[in-house]
């Protein structure tokens, strides 16, 4: 259906051009007229809702890989159910905990890091993900965090939290988490 709505405006333009080619229009009111129904189209993409990201087993968002808060909030607002409020909830505890923190979405996961001038270089030292029955955060030198996340890893130094319904936002320790966020932070970050 989308398909259909980008064509029918080239479609128009083009009749419109001719029209106003026939009368003796500018090339500049063609132009005008085309971005018009582009604008148009765009307005009825955003009335009737824009497509919801697929959800993937264990119901994680399919983002688009790349750089940004306006992906990571994008991937917060697919997060489905009861995640969602706490995906919120854990984007706002980290954003205020490392002012200075960068995001991104990589293997279908926000990514939360720093950029340092220093030789460690910054890089990534948060992640989330959902699965079918909880989320889980992955502090990737997690296993110098004080005291240690509870979650233990296949990797060395990767530890885990994880959070699930019954708990949701109301239970998570947020004092203990933002202390582990501002811990991580301060780490050298994972390059991904």
């Amino acid at each position: 259906m989308a398909k259909r709505m980008l064509k029918r405006p080239a479609t128009v333009a083009r009749r419109g051009n001719k029209a106003g080619h026939k009368q003796g229009t500018t090339m500049q009111g063609a132009a005008e007229r085309v971005a018009a129904n582009r604008a148009t189209v765009k307005r009825a993409t955003v009335k009737r809702g824009a497509a919801r990201p697929k959800l993937l087993s264990g119901g994680n968002p399919q983002i688009s890989k790349g750089y940004g808060d306006a992906l990571v909030q994008a991937y917060i607002a697919a997060m489905p159910g009861w995640k969602r409020e706490v995906g919120r909830r854990l984007d706002a505890l980290i954003t205020a905990a490392v002012p200075h923190v960068r995001n991104a979405v990589k293997y279908n996961s926000p990514l939360y890091g720093i950029e340092r001038d220093d030789e460690s270089g910054g890089g990534w030292f948060l992640g989330i993900h959902c699965f079918a029955k909880y989320i889980k955060v992955a502090f990737f030198r997690g296993r110098s965090l004080r005291p240690l996340p509870p979650g233990e890893s296949k990797q060395k130094e990767v530890r885990y939290l994880d959070i699930h319904e019954e708990s949701g936002a109301r239970g998570l320790d947020e004092a203990q988490f933002t202390s582990w966020v501002k811990q991580a932070s301060q780490l050298p970050g994972e390059r991904m």
